[in-house]
């Protein structure tokens, strides 16, 4: 049986990746706890895919937004670095992410996949898994998708703000509007 996670602390992890301006990297939950910053962790099934470079790449072209809320975006496949620089090194006209304003990350041994439960483990690769991490390490929130359905970056950013205003938020609660 699955173990809950939301509201408790989330599991801790260092991978490998290739940053926003294309180097070889790594990327931490305790780096973006000790910026004090909250981490909008996703996790998708490979790359050189068709739904995956659809909301790679929205949710690139809607960092500026997450930035001003105060929240790093890591990506995560199980996928290589040298596989994620070759798509984002690919013009997103012919099926690849272009230049990305986050890291995507490389959980090749599948550890971190497998602690946030989103990992197949007979394929080796991940569901479209979303989770967003206070400043303190919190889970506040975990959806995991089938691999057909893109997710909504509206509705992350949604969730981010809610999450963000501390009050109890009412359904299709929207930003600017009083919490209960």
């Amino acid at each position: 049986m699955a173990e809950r996670m939301v509201g408790k602390q989330a599991p801790r992890f260092e991978m490998d990746a290739v940053l926003a301006d294309k180097e070889f990297g790594k990327v931490s939950l305790e780096q973006n706890m000790k910026e004090d910053k909250w981490t909008v962790l996703f996790f998708y099934p490979m790359d050189f895919t068709f739904v995956c470079p659809t909301e790679i790449t929205a949710m690139s072209d809607r960092y500026d937004e997450f930035e001003d809320l105060d929240a790093e975006i890591i990506g995560v496949s199980t996928d290589t670095i040298h596989t994620h620089l070759a798509w984002i090194n690919t013009e997103r006209k012919d099926n690849g992410l272009g230049d990305l304003n986050y890291p995507l990350a490389a959980d090749t041994n599948h550890q971190v996949s497998r602690e946030y439960g989103v990992l197949i483990e007979d394929e080796g690769i991940a569901l479209r898994g979303l989770h967003i991490i206070s400043p303190e390490g919190e889970l506040m929130y975990q959806t995991v998708f089938h691999n057909n359905i893109g997710r909504d970056v509206d509705e992350t950013l949604r969730v981010l703000q809610a999450l963000q205003t501390g009050g109890l938020c009412p359904a299709n609660w929207k930003p600017g509007q009083k919490t209960l």
